[in-house]
């Protein structure tokens, strides 16, 4: 999508947060800072959820750093380097390994004053994908900066954390809405747009979504910048499975020519911009390729599908081992 994204431009406030348990543990924590740990499944509104704590905790939009440990662990070092995230950070330290590089912009971003207000807060998103060692780099710059620091990690997976930082942080766990809290969410941002609907298709788009949030949000998205209104029948033509299909035959064609780059944007698109999940984005993979591989190739690429399936269910990173499966298929 070239626009702005829906998601960003129509961020909820603490008080449109459609889960009332989650809008009271947040709201407690604006009121008596407190590290905290938000979980739940993917699409649940736990960033957004944070993002708005940090809303109406801090006057001053430099009082909130968000580090996604996926922008981290999947990416060279050269890339997080370049980042203009963490460049800042980093000028000069080429040397340094990865782990050192990131344990070194987590320790500066947590040690910078606040510009207003007595503490800062810092986001570390997606953090099933951290691994122990840094995790316990991680203990020691919360203790450090306890007083002007608030942390919050945000996972699917809390369980991956490690007792010690459990212990340092009040847990919020999100659930997956139901569909009439999905309902709830599209029906104002279409208003505020100003765009044709109806309410078979909003309806239609918080089906399709299957409880994530997000998904839904940029669903509705796509449905009007492709077909000009929001009806059962056009969010249909958008988000049906030939257009998913579509972009993976694009994203396997590319990998099988060896552009693993311009097969990673293509994935990196469907899972951001367009809000599918790794496992969607894996049958649909299997599916096309049935179609182009037979013997020995399809039995290799159902054994790597199977390892990646493995690891989306145990919650790790879809963009990490999806691409991990596409340059095995490059190779």
């Amino acid at each position: 999508m070239d626009a702005p994204l829906w998601t960003e431009t129509h961020a909820p406030s603490l008080e449109d947060l459609p889960q009332a348990g989650v809008r009271d543990a947040l709201g407690r924590a604006v009121d008596e800072p407190m590290n905290v740990v938000v979980y739940g499944p993917k699409g649940s509104g736990k960033t957004a959820g944070v993002r708005a704590l940090a809303d109406a905790a801090h006057e001053s939009e430099n009082d909130y750093v968000e580090l996604n440990v996926d922008d981290f662990f999947s990416r060279r070092k050269t890339e997080i380097k370049n980042d203009p995230r963490f460049e800042r950070f980093l000028v000069g330290r080429s040397r340094m390994s990865k782990r050192d590089m990131i344990n070194h912009v987590l320790k500066e971003s947590a040690s910078y004053a606040p510009v207003s207000g007595s503490y800062r807060t810092i986001l570390l998103d997606n953090a099933e994908a951290i691994r122990e060692d840094f995790q316990q780099a991680l203990r020691r710059v919360m203790e450090r900066h306890h007083r002007t620091t608030q942390f919050v990690i945000a996972t699917r997976q809390p369980s991956k954390l490690i007792p010690p930082i459990r212990s340092r942080c009040f847990d919020v766990p999100v659930r997956a809405p139901t569909h009439d809290e999905v309902v709830g969410v599209l029906e104002p941002i279409v208003e505020a747009e100003d765009v044709e609907y109806d309410d078979d298709g909003i309806e239609y788009v918080a089906g399709y979504a299957e409880g994530d949030v997000r998904r839904a949000i940029l669903g509705a998205q796509t449905t009007v910048e492709q077909e000009g209104e929001l009806t059962m029948q056009t969010a249909y033509e958008a988000l049906g499975q030939l257009g998913l299909t579509a972009r993976v035959e694009e994203m396997l064609d590319a990998a099988l020519d060896g552009e693993f780059s311009d097969a990673r944007k293509t994935l990196d698109d469907l899972l951001v911009d367009e809000g599918y999940d790794g496992g969607e984005i894996l049958d649909d993979l299997l599916r096309v390729s049935r179609s182009r591989r037979s013997g020995r190739e399809l039995a290799e690429l159902h054994r790597l599908a199977g390892e990646v399936d493995l690891d989306l269910a145990e919650g790790t990173s879809d963009r990490i081992h999806l691409a991990h499966l596409l340059a095995e298929l490059g190779r």
